[in-house]
């Protein structure tokens, strides 16, 4: 059983935003941090040092969220990704850590060239 249950999960769609609480730590993760930090082994590889870089996230939503079992949900991602699975433990690990590695992500969007574009909420 996950060591971090969370008490509310709440999809906000205008904003693109999934609002996860876990006791009294409430984390507002972007549709887009998400996406790119999916524990899929599309996007980590299968092992370290085989990530690999999303790009062009900006505008993707979150289009379900299905259950697995009582430690994780899958999130269905608007451009088609399906295939992570949200451990409590590593959403709560998303949230803990959200502004590293939001700052690590756009590090290496800067290093590859890449400019983000402006989001509408």
């Amino acid at each position: 059983m996950a060591e971090n249950t969370p008490t509310e999960l709440h999809l906000h769609q205008r904003s693109r935003v999934l609002e996860i609480a876990f006791g009294e730590d409430r984390f507002q993760l972007s549709c887009e941090y998400l996406r790119v930090y999916s524990p899929s082994a599309e996007v980590m590889g299968h092992g370290p040092g085989q990530e690999t870089l999303q790009v062009g996230k900006e505008d993707v939503a979150i289009d379900a969220i299905e259950p697995v079992g009582n430690y994780a949900v899958k999130l269905v991602f608007s451009d088609g990704h399906d295939t992570g699975i949200y451990s409590w433990d590593y959403l709560y690990e998303l949230g803990h850590s959200y502004e590293e590695r939001w700052q690590r992500y756009l590090g290496r969007l800067k290093e590859a060239g890449v400019e983000r574009k402006a989001v509408e909420n």
